[in-house]
């Protein structure tokens, strides 16, 4: 700064210490007259000796009043002036004396010219100019200046004690922001340095957690298989056994597995601790597993209850019970398993056995040993006079009819209970054969595909079949015991070839159904009526037979010939329906089965009554005898004529020859 240069001594110096006029510039005021140094004397000698800071009172705004005052008393009277103050110092030494001496010039000149740019410096003189400062007038000459009182004095004094105050605080305050810039710019850099060990840290961090899940990938399925949550305790010991707690279970089951695989390994110390509370916890799963399936076994015991409802809702939706079942406790699984077949043992043959007995109220039609083909209407009707029993209902024991709907229907639902007692129709014997039989095949199907759904994989198929044939060995007996008590006493053949061809049916339906259990009921059922239909077939060759022995031998005589009819035998009409029954449920057969063997029987006795009865009616006369049988070959072949089939058709070409070879009589 300018000031700083013209500043007085330093406070350190001694207070008359002579000052270097050539060490300070030359001052740029002019220099003045004797007369006009007054009043800078009083004042400039009232100053010496003042510390540096009261040297800055030039550039005060009182200072330069002051000095403006002055000039203007001066410039009033200045003779006044000029003859008090003859012995005034000069105004330049005092003013070198405030500034203290002009620098050196650098060349060893030390005149140094002054300027404009000297005079426009920018210094605070109150808003004076530096010439306004200095007292000069434009145009009126020189200024004058007077000398600055005690007064004057002691009031500036007050004024440059509170500017050198307030420079001291500023001095404070600029000390106190530097220092808080420069304990600013120390945090920057520590942040600066923290925000790097964070950067660092941060990477660190995303390594390791990389880390950390490359290795939770490969250690997450092992920590589980080797922990055992609270939940998982709980659920086990105190759940409701629902969709839920078979999955806790599966968990566990998991887990119980895992550990009874380490015992032939290397035990570690997880699963040394881990190994007794999944032991208790399997003890305790097995244990609520019994209670639930005991439960669920008793409730098949109720009267009245759907055993179909409980394995659907109690049964099935719990599979995975009786499996873990199986693993953990083997012997407690067998016998459940042998608690349950015990009970649907009872279950299905007591149902069954009062189905029966409903089934047994049904009336029948009674085709006896009087309704065989031979057997004539006048001994019938005289055999059922003198019986005991009432005649049933009116029936044709050699005409199919509609009976082979049974067959084609689509109903395959079986009769109930109710309806059985209740029905009041009489029927054949395929009716209660169909429906308990239709009954029967679709509970062992609703059983067989429970015990393979619910038991497997636990137990293999072979031992399902088994368990399976257990349960229902009773049933079948039952069943196969009414079939003999339908069969045993009737001699309804088409009834009985129509229970052939249910039963053949039941075996197509279970084979697409594939329950094979139930292969052998069906062989038995067969086994039951193949023979006793062999027993009828061979009764209507007996019959046919014995009409053939009884018939006479002798010739007959003319007038008996000649009032002869030549109209199909009755005997011959009754054997086109039963060929037309037996051929209309035969469609499908095969050469290897006994209907035809029993067929090619009855139709050789039929041809050779009708040979010996044309014979005995009609005696030599040829031509009546050869359209007696035209007749009735024709008329079996009419009634046979609409039938299908490999054995229709060979039927029909045969009796087509035996008619054609007596075309010409007719």
């Amino acid at each position: 700064m300018w000031l700083d240069r013209r500043a007085g001594p330093h406070p350190g110096s001694p207070a008359g210490a002579p000052h270097q006029s050539n060490s300070r510039p030359i001052s740029p005021l002019p220099r003045r007259t004797s007369s006009s140094r007054g009043p800078y004397l009083t004042s400039q000698t009232q100053r010496q000796g003042t510390p540096r800071g009261s040297n800055l009172s030039l550039v005060s705004n009182d200072s330069s009043s002051s000095l403006l005052a002055s000039s203007k008393r001066a410039n009033g009277s200045a003779l006044k002036h000029s003859t008090t103050l003859e012995d005034a110092p000069d105004p330049e030494d005092v003013l070198a004396h405030i500034l203290g001496p002009p620098p050196r010039a650098a060349s060893g000149d030390e005149s140094h010219p002054i300027t404009e740019d000297d005079l426009d410096l920018d210094f605070d003189f109150g808003g004076l100019s530096l010439r306004q400062f200095a007292g000069v007038d434009d145009g009126e000459g020189e200024p004058a200046y007077r000398s600055q009182t005690v007064e004057d004095y002691e009031q500036d004094k007050t004024k440059y004690q509170d500017l050198h105050r307030s420079i001291r605080a500023c001095d404070d305050i600029l000390s106190s922001v530097e220092s808080n810039l420069t304990s600013f710019r120390n945090d920057l850099a520590a942040v600066s340095a923290d925000i790097e060990s964070l950067q660092s840290r941060s990477t660190a961090l995303n390594i390791r957690l990389e880390n950390r899940k490359a290795v939770e990938k490969g250690l997450g399925p092992v920590v589980e298989e080797l922990s055992v949550s609270p939940m998982v305790v709980s659920r086990i010991s105190e759940g409701h056994i629902d969709e839920a707690w078979i999955k806790v279970l599966a968990d566990l089951d998991k887990r119980a597995v895992a550990y009874q695989k380490s015992p032939h390994q290397p035990q570690s110390k997880v699963m040394a601790d881990m190994g007794p509370l999944l032991e208790k916890l399997v003890l305790k799963a097995v244990e609520r597993i019994r209670d639930f399936l005991v439960a669920q076994i008793k409730a098949l015991r109720s009267p009245h209850i759907n055993a179909q409802i409980i394995q659907q809702q109690n049964f099935l939706k719990f599979k995975d019970l009786y499996s873990f079942l199986h693993r953990h406790q083997a012997v407690l699984a067998g016998e459940i398993c042998l608690a349950y077949m015990n009970t649907m043992r009872w279950y299905y043959l007591n149902q069954f056995t009062r189905y029966e007995k409903s089934l047994e109220k049904i009336k029948l039609h009674a085709l006896d040993k009087n309704d065989v083909l031979g057997h004539e209407d006048i001994s019938r009707r005289a055999t059922v006079l003198s019986s005991s029993k009432l005649a049933g209902p009116p029936h044709d024991a050699f005409n199919l009819g509609r009976r082979i709907e049974v067959l084609k229907t689509n109903n395959q639902m079986a009769m109930s209970s109710y309806l059985a007692e209740e029905d009041q129709s009489t029927h054949y014997l395929e009716a209660p054969f169909r429906n308990f039989n239709l009954a029967l095949i679709d509970n062992a199907t609703a059983e067989y595909t429970f015990l393979a759904t619910f038991f497997s994989p636990a137990l293999s198929f072979s031992v399902i079949s088994r368990n399976f044939n257990y349960i229902f060995e009773p049933t079948f007996t039952l069943g196969q015991t009414l079939t003999k008590h339908l069969i045993v006493d009737t001699f309804d053949g088409l009834g009985i070839l129509l229970c052939v061809r249910l039963n053949q049916h039941f075996a197509f339906e279970l084979q697409r159904r594939r329950i094979p259990a139930v292969e052998s009921y069906i062989n038995g059922t067969s086994m039951v009526l193949w023979p006793r239909l062999q027993s009828v077939m061979d009764a209507h060759c007996e019959s046919v037979r014995g009409v053939t022995v009884g018939l006479p031998t002798r010739a007959p005589s003319a007038a008996s010939v000649k009032t002869a009819s030549a109209a199909p035998h009755l005997v011959t009409q009754r054997f086109g329906q039963l060929l037309h029954g037996i051929l209309a449920l035969s469609t499908e057969a095969g050469d290897d089965e006994p209907v035809v063997t029993s067929l090619r029987r009855l139709r050789n006795e039929m041809e050779a009554f009708l040979t010996k009865i044309s014979a005995s009616t009609f005696g030599p006369d040829k031509r009546k005898r050869e359209r007696f049988l035209y007749n009735n070959y024709s008329l079996i072949l009419t009634i046979i004529g609409d039938v299908v089939g490999k054995l229709a058709v060979e039927n029909q070409e045969h009796f087509e020859a035996l008619k054609a070879s007596f075309q010409d009589a007719a």
